[in-house]
C-alpha cells in the first residue's frame, strides 16, 4: 500500500475523532505507519469537523492538512447539503456514506460519476445495537469492507480491546454487533 489518506466527515459528538484514532490504532497493529488528528471548528456538540488519517508502508514525513483524500467518510447525511465533501478527492477516492440511501443516488447526488461510492445506514445500526445513534463505530465496519485498509478482524479485536477499559461488557458487545452488521449491510457502486 502507497500513501493512504484518508478524511473524516462529521458533527461533534458523532465520534469522528474516535473513528480516526481507532483507525490508525488497527492500521498500526499490521505494522503500518500512522497519523490521526482532527481539525476543529467551533467546539461544540453538532459543529461540523473533519479529522484525517494517514496510512503508508513507508516513514510518514508528512505533518500537514490531508488536502486530497483517497478515502472520505462522512458520518452525518446533513453534510452533504451543508459542506463539500468531495473537495480535494483524488480521482480513484472511494467514498463512504451514512445515509439511508443507495449509491446511485449518491453518486448522482454529489455528481461523482468514476468514483466508488458506498453507503450504510449507521445511524439505524447505532440505534438497534448500541442504542444511541452514535455511527463512528458501524461507520468503521463499512470502511474496512468498502477499502479494505483494515480487516474486520482487526478491528473487532481492536474494539475489544481499547472499549474493555472504558466500556461494560455489554456495550463492547453491542459495538461488536454494530461494526459486523455495517460490514454486512454497507453497499457499492
Amino acid at each position: 500500500m502507497a500513501l493512504t489518506e484518508v478524511r473524516w466527515h462529521g458533527r461533534g459528538g458523532q465520534g469522528a475523532v474516535t473513528a480516526a484514532k481507532v483507525l490508525a490504532e488497527v492500521a498500526m497493529k499490521t505494522g503500518k505507519n500512522v497519523q490521526a488528528f482532527p481539525e476543529y471548528g467551533p467546539e461544540r456538540t453538532g459543529a461540523p469537523l473533519r479529522a484525517y488519517n494517514r496510512i503508508s508502508d513507508s516513514v510518514l514525513r508528512l505533518h500537514s492538512g490531508v488536502t486530497n483524500p483517497s478515502v472520505i467518510v462522512v458520518i452525518d447525511p446533513s453534510l452533504l447539503e451543508a459542506v463539500d465533501v468531495t473537495e480535494g478527492a483524488t480521482q480513484d477516492a472511494v467514498f463512504v456514506i451514512n445515509t439511508n440511501h443507495c449509491p446511485a443516488d449518491i453518486k448522482k447526488m454529489l455528481k461523482l460519476e468514476k468514483h466508488k461510492v458506498f453507503t450504510v445506514n449507521a445511524s439505524q445500526i447505532a440505534l438497534d445495537t448500541i442504542g444511541r445513534p452514535i455511527p463512528n463505530t458501524p461507520m468503521l465496519g463499512a470502511l474496512a469492507k468498502a477499502t479494505g485498509i483494515i480487516t474486520l478482524e482487526g478491528l473487532l479485536d481492536d474494539v475489544k480491546k481499547s472499549f474493555g477499559k472504558k466500556f461494560s461488557e455489554q456495550m463492547i458487545n453491542s459495538n461488536l454487533e454494530a461494526v459486523k452488521r455495517a460490514y454486512q449491510e454497507v453497499s457499492g457502486e
